[in-house]
């Protein structure tokens, strides 16, 4: 089975939602204009990066809110998995959040981010740390979020559940790009499994989305420096055939 997945890197421009709504529905309906089945924004694409803990609460709702209903409406209008990032407000809790959309506009599961980095901490709460496969249409995928990459824990969690494609939305840093390069490929190759990371640019971003082979191959890479969507067909039948060459998980499985 193969399915064609999509990485919308754009400009997250701060504390202007509407603007960056507009560019992310048009970026999307683009990406499912030339057979994207998964699509999948960044990190606090809505938002920004680098707003205060007000400012951030002001755009938070509940997974029930407008802002993931208009995308369930799109998900079923385009016939597309969707992967949304979105700020959740529980009570007087804030959560960096995402929600994943069945083609049907069905939401089936959303995912809060559990490792926090720097400045987070004293703005949003952690998720649960529980991390679990979500069956799609368009195949078995995992979401993870940013910092939550960085830890080989979560991705070998949702690997062990059957995963095939972990998505990976984020806002990673120019100075942390090193990281990024080396993270991702790890991430895929540890468990062979897709890696897709999807990443903004400028404000202090590196760009850089990309999609990681089961064998740690980068696949396909967006620019530094400028909005891109970046679109490459995944093949899960490479899965199988990794994992004859690199047994990771069934010597895991018999140590």
């Amino acid at each position: 089975m193969s399915v064609l997945v999509a990485a919308i890197q754009m400009h997250s421009v701060p504390n202007q939602p509407l603007k960056n709504v507009n560019t992310a529905f048009k970026m999307v309906r683009n990406a499912a204009a030339q057979g994207a089945q998964i699509i999948a924004l960044p990190e606090l694409w809505q938002s920004g990066y680098r707003l205060s803990k007000e400012e951030f609460g002001i755009l938070a709702e509940d997974r029930e809110g407008p802002a993931i209903s208009q995308f369930q409406r799109l998900a079923m209008e385009l016939g597309v998995v969707l992967v949304v990032p979105f700020i959740e407000k529980e009570e007087k809790d804030l959560y960096i959040a995402t929600a994943v959309i069945e083609k049907s506009g069905k939401l089936l599961a959303c995912y809060r981010k559990s490792f926090l980095w720097g400045r987070e901490k004293d703005i949003f709460s952690p998720g649960e740390r529980k991390y679990e496969a979500i069956q799609t249409s368009a195949g078995k995928i995992g979401v993870l979020i940013c910092y939550d990459m960085e830890f080989p824990e979560p991705s070998r969690h949702l690997a062990l559940q059957g995963v095939e494609l972990i998505v990976a939305p984020s806002v990673w840093s120019i100075p942390a790009e090193p990281r990024w390069d080396i993270q991702l490929p790890a991430r895929a190759l540890d468990n062979t499994v897709f890696v897709l990371g999807v990443n903004t640019v400028f404000e202090g971003s590196c760009g850089k989305s990309k999609l990681v082979a089961p064998d740690g191959r980068v696949l396909d890479e967006a620019p530094t420096k400028e909005a891109h969507i970046l679109i490459h067909k995944v093949d899960f039948d490479l899965i199988p055939e990794t994992r004859k060459k690199i047994p990771y998980l069934r010597d895991l499985k018999n140590a």
